[in-house]
């Protein structure tokens, strides 16, 4: 992801691009590692284990979304209920045989917010979650 540091500086991007790298930019980060020594962006902290209860305190301090990005960390925010929208981006291509989009042991109840197609195939979908998340 520190590619967005730098991505506004990179000729002829789309607007799309720019608009994304100054909110990247601007967005206080933390990074969930064990073995990260230090962070690589600015307004990034590295954090040594998922908190929940200190995401929690987050979300309660704020007025904007939070994300969560990569399988591993999603599925501790998903399973501590955590997490109550979804956006999947949805391509027509394999590459390969990836991750797993949700965690095993998990019940969840999505119903559809919106969605975005595109003319080359690409689907944006973003779901709530009725209930919230909860254990199997």
């Amino acid at each position: 992801m520190v590619y967005w540091e730098t991505a506004h500086t990179i000729p002829d991007q789309p607007q799309f691009v720019l608009d994304f790298a100054r909110q990247w930019q601007a967005a206080e980060k933390i990074i969930y590692s064990r073995t990260l020594a230090e962070p690589r962006s600015a307004r990034t902290r590295i954090e040594r284990e998922f908190d929940p209860e200190a995401v929690r305190r987050l979300r309660a301090d704020v007025e904007h979304d939070i994300t969560v990005d990569g399988p591993e960390l999603a599925a501790q925010a998903i399973r501590a209920g955590l997490v109550d929208e979804f956006q999947m981006i949805v391509c027509p291509a394999v590459v390969d045989g990836g991750k797993r989009f949700l965690p095993d042991g998990v019940r969840l109840d999505f119903e559809l917010l919106d969605e975005r197609r595109f003319g080359n195939g690409v689907l944006i979908l973003r779901y709530g979650i009725r209930g919230g998340a909860r254990g199997a």
